[in-house]
């Protein structure tokens, strides 16, 4: 498990594109492994496993000092590629593209298995810590709380489909989703905002190799952009704002834990007020 630590607004202003890159952006699939981050914002774990032979088994490693992972953690999963299973404890779960899982505090064996290894299923992973225990929960698309947001005319056009979330599965703190926009749209999240009470993790996907998206962020009185390609993930401090532009529509998957879960708990920046 590599770990990363926090750099503040101040330093923050000083950064080349090298460094806020080496700081704020995360490489996870690879194939036939799981990758993991430990990021000291929120002690944060993002990660991704892609199976292709044999099964592929979550540990805590010596970065954790917890006997599984799920001992005092609970995982969010969305499955990006093909078809595949997550087995907790026991219990299998089909998870389809796009479908999701939460895993509740307590789960000891977490195993990722691909139904072809020629078409894999690419599962990406946040987690966070968690002081409460709740039940392992299959997320499907079609049961979604999804919201249409934005117009043809702003180009952020977009669908924001809601898994773990106050009103939807239970968890202790992780919130968790993803976006897609409609073909012709390429902002999300604008105008912005920054979370004040909760950090932040955005992960781009559906993308091919000519496309990529400028993610925005740092406060908004002085902000910067890293460029990121597929399936790479960008960390949101609590003091950054968190907004993409593509060079053609795209998915990211969205998740985030700190003091609350309320979905709508953001500090808004009007877009005159960026710079």
């Amino acid at each position: 498990m590599d770990v990363r630590y926090t750099v503040g607004k101040n330093e923050y202003k000083r950064m080349t594109t090298d460094e806020l890159r080496e700081a704020f952006l995360v490489n996870l699939f690879e194939t036939g492994t799981i990758n993991l981050l430990y990021c000291e914002v929120e002690r944060s774990i993002v990660g991704a496993a892609v199976p292709t032979v044999g099964s592929l088994k979550l540990e805590a490693g010596k970065e954790l000092a917890s006997d599984y992972f799920c001992q005092r953690r609970e995982v969010g999963v969305l499955n990006i590629g093909g078809n595949g299973t997550v087995t907790v404890d026991g219990t299998e779960y089909t998870m389809e593209n796009l479908d999701g899982l939460y895993i509740g505090r307590g789960s000891k064996e977490i195993v990722f298995d691909s139904v072809s290894g020629e078409e894999p299923a690419r599962f990406y992973l946040i987690s966070y810590p968690a002081h409460a225990e709740y039940p392992t929960t299959q997320a499907k698309k079609a049961d979604a709380n999804a919201l249409e947001l934005g117009s043809v005319e702003d180009a952020n056009k977009r669908t924001i489909y809601q898994y773990i979330h106050e009103n939807g599965i239970k968890s202790c703190q992780l919130v968790m989703g993803f976006t897609a926009l409609e073909p012709g749209s390429v902002w999300n999240t604008m105008p912005c905002h920054t979370h004040e009470r909760r950090t932040e993790v955005y992960m781009y996907f559906g993308l091919d190799e000519a496309s990529k998206v400028f993610h925005m962020m740092g406060p908004g009185e002085e902000t910067r952009h890293i460029v990121v390609g597929n399936e790479q993930a960008v960390i949101s401090p609590m003091w950054s704002i968190h907004s993409g532009c593509g060079t053609k529509a795209y998915t990211f998957c969205w998740g985030m834990g700190g003091e609350n879960q309320r979905f709508d708990d953001m500090d808004h920046i009007a877009i005159g007020d960026l710079k």
